[in-house]
């Protein structure tokens, strides 16, 4: 561990389990992404044994919050998610320190936590649903219960509002839950969660922050552990489901997306679309699981489309995220700049065109992960940037002659997480859409703007499986439980 001084933005934040807070003895530092070598602040490094008691205290906590009636639940979660909102601004500020993105999306990404736990409680006449099959010989009641203990792992692009897809439905079925912030940025998060546990029953909420190796086994591969829903790389999705199949504990993965955007020949092109198209790949600077990642355009509208793109991307301004003027952060790490430049200047020495745009920051920025957005036309479409989730400001445009040929270059991939289809009829979208291997179709825009959040979320292929929110998001936190009356036969 480092022993340099936090700079004067950082925050220093403990574990809270069992309703009480704990001292790791340990702390561990998270950088901050626009200076190389400064620190956003220090997050408790919790020892193996304080992430098994904190799952120890949820599994005491179960039974009495799992009695209470969905309705009770769903009013003190509710009374939580305020507690969250009252600290919004404070919160965001020392997110976009630790995450890199601007300052408006961390206040972004709070408010969807506290909107999710709102529709999270919408459902709560549900949770108790019955359905009878009626006999004889024999009348069957189906129900639900909750599972019991359910660690949530978290992802440092948009920790808050994905922890919304997930925690307030596990609660308010009933589940108790440990959760985990990611290690690169679990500041705000662990003050966040924190907050919102302090309103519920000690145990019913735990957090808990460490290195990967050191707590992470402990909440999956742990028998009193009954659920895992981790938001994640593929590979970190891989070494969740081996570690959770030891004791058969189910997951729930949300992974990686290379999410293609197709543009039929009447897709609309007007400043909304082109908005629309433009916040759906470089919010976050392109750190968004469902952000696009290709882009596919009909010939005849492909130079239009580029022009749109290049006209906002000319107005970027690179910077710290906590900086009122700048409209795109570094990325989260130096590995994943390096990774994205890499691409880049693969498909330059390949014979791509790329187009940079914005200028990098100077000073003491300019050690910071930074990259140039940009725009990469017409590579070869076996190149990483067309194969493989950039997770970065960098998007490649490939023109196509045939509506089929391009619905096969976009299912050609690993991935299906999302996808979107843009023109201007909508019977059109439908048909195109069903046709796109993906878990969710947009339609004239994409990303998490104008996701709806009512409908169940989730990858098909190595983008993973299982669905947060919505209904279906709901069962996932529930089992299936039949009582089967034998009804009295008539004699004769």
């Amino acid at each position: 561990m480092t022993k340099q001084a936090p700079t004067d933005t950082a925050t220093t934040t403990g574990l809270y389990y069992g309703g009480a807070d704990h001292d790791a003895g340990e702390t561990f530092d998270v950088p901050d992404p626009s200076r190389a070598g400064a620190l956003a602040g220090r997050a408790a490094a919790a020892t193996r044994e304080q992430a098994l008691d904190a799952v120890t205290a949820a599994r005491e906590a179960f039974p009495a919050w799992s009695a209470r009636p969905a309705a009770e639940r769903a009013a003190l979660l509710r009374e939580a998610a305020a507690a969250v909102l009252a600290s919004v601004e404070e919160d965001a500020a020392v997110l976009s320190a630790e995450n890199g993105k601007i300052v408006q999306e961390c206040a972004i990404d709070l408010f969807v936590f506290a909107h999710r736990v709102g529709l999270a409680c919408d459902l709560a006449a549900q949770v108790d649903e019955a359905t009878v099959l009626e006999g004889p010989p024999v009348e069957s009641t189906v129900r639900y219960q909750p599972l019991g203990v359910v660690s949530i792992i978290v992802p440092f692009n948009w920790p808050a509002a994905i922890l919304g897809a997930s925690l307030p439905y596990a609660l308010v079925a009933g589940n108790t839950t440990v959760v985990k912030p990611p290690p690169s940025a679990p500041l705000a998060t662990a003050r966040m969660v924190r907050r919102f546990a302090e309103k519920l029953p000690p145990g019913v909420v735990n957090v808990v922050t460490g290195r990967d190796a050191d707590i992470g086994e402990a909440l999956v591969d742990n028998p009193d552990v009954d659920k895992v829903c981790f938001t994640g790389s593929v590979g970190g999705g891989r070494r969740i489901m081996g570690m959770a199949a030891r004791n058969l504990t189910r997951v729930t993965l949300e992974l990686g997306g290379n999410d293609p955007a197709v543009f039929l020949p009447d897709a609309p092109m007007d400043d909304d679309s082109l908005d629309n198209i433009f916040h759906g790949v470089f919010d976050t600077t392109g750190q968004i699981c469902m952000n696009a990642k290709r882009i596919y355009v009909h010939r005849s509208r492909r130079d239009e489309l580029v022009a749109g793109l290049s006209a906002r991307l000319k107005k970027v301004v690179l910077g710290r995220g906590t900086d009122p003027g700048t409209t795109m952060g570094p990325l989260n790490s130096p590995d994943q700049a390096r990774y994205v430049v890499d691409l880049i200047e693969e498909a330059r020495a390949a014979g791509a065109e790329v187009r940079e745009f914005g200028e990098l920051p100077d000073g003491e920025l300019a050690s910071g992960n930074f990259v140039r957005p940009a725009l990469v036309l017409d590579p070869d479409p076996a190149l990483r940037i067309v194969t493989e989730e950039q997770f970065g400001p960098a998007i490649p445009i490939i023109a196509f002659d045939d509506v089929d040929e391009a619905v096969e270059a976009a299912n050609d991939t690993w991935a299906g997480l999302c996808a979107s289809v843009w023109t201007a009829d909508p019977a059109t979208a439908h048909a195109v859409g069903s046709r796109l291997r993906a878990g969710y179709v947009f339609h004239n825009t994409h990303g998490a703007a104008h996701l709806d959040q009512r409908a169940p979320f989730g990858g098909v292929k190595s983008s993973g499986f299982g669905r947060e929110m919505g209904l279906e998001g709901l069962r996932e936190f529930m089992d299936t439980h039949t009582v089967g009356i034998l009804q009295e036969q008539p004699r004769h």
